[in-house]
């Protein structure tokens, strides 16, 4: 008996010669507008689908396959002799294959150009049902959403045997592929922030040789939604990416977009050890180095210039994990890549307004959602609490320790000039032990004299002013909002220093 297959494909990719094997295997093949036009121009014998319903495309073809002697011929059980009986009463052939796959309704709202009216035309609707249909009833019916699955389709079907495991498989592709594409149009059409129902929908990027740890199994996904920050644009050099290589790019790649004048960030476990900012990217390469010239080994590095030769010669005498860039020159090119392991990745920090706008983190058996923290401090949200008044670079100093503060992991303390990170204390259960680890480490850099501390909540307690005052520092910025603010305000006087307050927490658990 012949079998008949129903192709209907956006994506023409290998479907001439897969449409040629199954003629060869015997299937009579059904077809619609762009894909028929294909199949007869390579000369093909196709059945188009008006032939089957009796009735023509219409709605600009909005509407052609929505008709029982489609979906009767795809739903039917074949092992139910009722269903056979009914669709032999009212000469309705069944479907034994469908391969589909779906408007480009992501490739439309990708460009910038592309109005709701032209994205709303290229929502998928017959595609979708049929698919859903043939997956339903996989058992009796072969579903093809994924042109990469032509050969596998080909190979069974030549062995004589399709199992019910890859047709399983085939079915399973074909809801998580419908469910995605129904996420894309559920995300463009949203406009509350926080619905009732969240649809996420990603796309796996790479296999990963492990997790956190080596006897974890991992794999990276990113966000398939059009505009979506990304953590890697390319990778131009060295070893795949790993769990923890992924997770410090982010955040130094979400650290370094804070900035505009010429600026190093360097990263280690989600952390910042150490930031410059200075005139050209060599001279904040250094300031960043000097940061914390221990902790940089082996560290994440993320600038917002382009890599020049002077800059590499420098990066390219420490053991450095990966170093993100918007470019690298040819010539900081060669001189990194002579380290075959080094991860050169080059990104774009440029485009602000394409940065994600809320962010998701797991948790046993669901997930939080929130708005990404994008205030930036400046001077004209300072108050100043104390009597002795900031100096103009104190302010500018301040406000460069607000932009890293918010960054550490809480309870977050750093110590800076105006241009360079000093000492960064990070992920302490108490404030007090994370300004110590700060202080300290800053104390014996140069630049101290001149430097300011910032906190990314209020101090419960005097103890962290009274520890910084004692130790140098000789201004402070903070939240505030604690029920012991005055005791703070009023260590601060004792000592003499500056006390400013923002208003804004920026906790970062």
């Amino acid at each position: 008996m012949t079998k008949r297959a129903l192709l209907s494909v956006s994506d023409k990719t290998g479907l001439v010669d897969f449409a040629k094997q199954l003629q060869q295997l015997g299937y009579e093949l059904v077809s619609t507008g762009g894909t028929k036009k294909v199949l007869e121009a390579a000369e093909i014998v196709v059945t188009g689908v008006e032939t089957v319903t009796g009735f023509p495309e219409m709605l600009d073809g909005r509407v052609k396959t929505l008709h029982p002697n489609i979906h009767a011929g795809i739903l039917a059980k074949r092992d139910n002799a009722s269903h056979m009986q009914q669709l032999k009463e009212v000469q309705i052939v069944p479907i034994d294959l469908v391969v589909v796959n779906l408007y480009p309704f992501k490739a439309t709202i990708e460009k910038p150009t592309t109005t709701q009216a032209q994205a709303i035309e290229q929502i998928d609707i017959g595609g979708p049902s049929m698919l859903r249909a043939a997956a339903k009833n996989f058992a009796g019916v072969i579903p093809v959403v994924d042109p990469t699955d032509y050969t596998k389709v080909i190979a069974a079907l030549q062995a004589g045997v399709v199992d019910q495991d890859f047709r399983k498989q085939l079915a399973a592709k074909v809801f998580r592929h419908t469910a995605a594409y129904d996420a894309l149009i559920a995300n463009y059409l949203t406009t509350e922030e926080f619905p009732q129902q969240l649809t996420l929908t990603y796309e796996k990027q790479q296999a990963l040789r492990y997790g956190e740890n080596s006897h974890q199994k991992a794999a990276f996904y990113q966000n398939a939604i059009p505009s979506a920050y990304s953590v890697v644009t390319k990778q131009l050099h060295g070893k795949e990416l790993s769990y923890n290589n992924i997770k410090d790019a982010d955040a130094a790649m979400k650290m370094i977009r804070e900035f505009e004048q010429p600026t190093v960030v360097a990263m280690k476990h989600m952390n910042p050890c150490g930031v410059g900012v200075a005139a050209t990217l060599s001279a904040a390469w250094d300031k960043a180095y000097e940061s914390d010239a221990m902790s940089i080994f082996g560290g994440i590095i993320a600038v917002n210039r382009e890599v020049d030769a002077a800059t590499a010669s420098k990066m390219h005498e420490l053991f450095l994990e990966i170093i993100i860039a918007p470019s690298f020159s040819d010539e900081a090119y060669a001189i990194l890549a002579k380290k075959k392991n080094v991860r050169l990745l080059q990104a774009d920090f440029s485009r602000k307004d394409q940065a994600d706008q809320f962010e998701t983190i797991s948790v046993s058996g669901g997930l939080l959602m929130q708005e990404v923290d994008k205030k930036v401090d400046t001077p004209a949200d300072f108050t100043v609490v104390s009597k002795k008044q900031p100096t103009k670079q104190q302010l500018a100093a301040l406000a460069f320790g607000q932009h890293i503060v918010k960054h550490v992991k809480s309870n977050a303390i750093v110590v800076t000039t105006d241009t360079q990170t000093l000492g960064i204390g990070s992920g302490q259960p108490n404030r007090i032990d994370s300004t110590k680890i700060a202080v300290q480490k800053a104390m014996s850099k140069a630049g101290y004299e001149n430097a300011i501390m910032a906190s990314d909540a209020f101090f419960p307690m005097d103890d962290c002013v009274a520890y910084a005052a004692k130790h140098g520092i000789k201004a402070i910025v903070q939240p505030g909002g604690s029920i012991r603010d005055q005791d703070s305000i009023d260590m601060a006087d004792k000592w003499g220093i500056v006390l400013v307050t923002t208003g804004i927490r920026h906790f970062r658990h």
